[in-house]
């Protein structure tokens, strides 16, 4: 594998025109750069700041067989790759000086890429993220199912959504900031989501997803609080996104949950979801030499 069958571009146009077909061919595997690639299509600067991404595709035998990304937040994503492959990028983009602060992809993917890029910059990895990717197979709502009904979040939910993704957030070690001002630049602000309520129209669950990409939707994210939980209500609503997405014409439903948290795992299994892969996500020290 040489570098120079990597090709890099700034064009995302161009870069969706020569890979787009690629990302759709595996839709669930390929979920998160579907997903933001997608953002970054019609929000243009304004999804990430004024600095552009960077693209990358690998072209063999005149066939696209894995793209990157990288944002100006300069954390890079990855569809799976060989060890060789992910050796290959790894250090041309060292070469190329081209500065990371982390990887995302599939486990063996991210970790191949991550032992590479610290023999090339000695940069520190941290391994922050694992998440195991689930995609749903025959759903199954839950039995018994719990009292109450599921209802589409609107308008005068906002306050009450800002409010649980902020819980959420700091349950799963992100940075729990949102508010009023920050909702609209934030990972949940293009989502849709619907609350699991009691007969008495109290909400005690909800569940987001995202828009349809290439016939996928991603359930993203799943939360109930803490003294509301034991009742089947993440379940409850998990089905009712499921089937929301399925009728809108989706042909992969899918969604992430942590490797180490048996009961998620169990819930999202007994509602039909089949576990795929698992991902990992590496941090880069910003302390390391500078790449080249």
């Amino acid at each position: 594998m040489r570098p120079d069958d990597w090709h890099l571009t700034e064009d995302i146009d161009d870069f969706l025109t020569r890979a787009g077909d690629f990302l759709r061919s595996r839709p669930a595997l390929h979920n998160t750069p579907l997903t933001m690639i997608e953002k970054l299509r019609t929000r243009g600067a304004d999804a990430y700041g004024a600095e552009a991404t960077l693209f990358g595709r690998l072209e063999s035998g005149g066939e696209v067989r894995a793209i990157f990304y990288r944002p100006p937040s300069h954390r890079l994503t990855l569809t799976p790759l060989s060890p060789e492959q992910a050796d290959t990028l790894a250090a041309h983009l060292a070469d190329l000086g081209h500065p990371l602060s982390g990887v995302l992809a599939d486990h063996d993917t991210a970790t191949a890429f991550t032992e590479t890029w610290q023999r090339h910059t000695g940069a520190t990895p941290d391994h922050s993220w694992r998440g195991r990717l689930y995609r749903l197979g025959t759903l199954t709502p839950p039995q018994p199912r719990p009292e109450g009904q599921g209802r589409v979040a609107d308008a005068q939910d906002h306050e009450h959504l800002i409010r649980w993704c902020t819980e959420f957030a700091a349950a799963v070690g992100e940075t729990p900031s949102l508010d009023a001002d920050s909702w609209a630049d934030s990972r949940f602000a293009d989502k849709h989501f619907t609350f699991w309520e009691t007969p008495d129209g109290t909400p005690v669950s909800m569940a987001g997803s995202t828009a349809m990409v290439g016939g996928m939707i991603r359930v993203d994210p799943v939360y109930t609080p803490a003294h509301l939980r034991g009742h089947g209500y993440a379940g409850a609503v998990t089905v009712e996104v499921s089937r929301a997405a399925l009728a809108a014409g989706a042909t992969d439903v899918v969604l992430f949950t942590s490797p180490a948290n048996p009961t998620s795992n169990a819930v999202y299994q007994r509602i039909g979801y089949v576990p795929v892969t698992d991902f990992a996500g590496y941090n880069f020290s910003d302390d390391a030499p500078e790449a080249g």
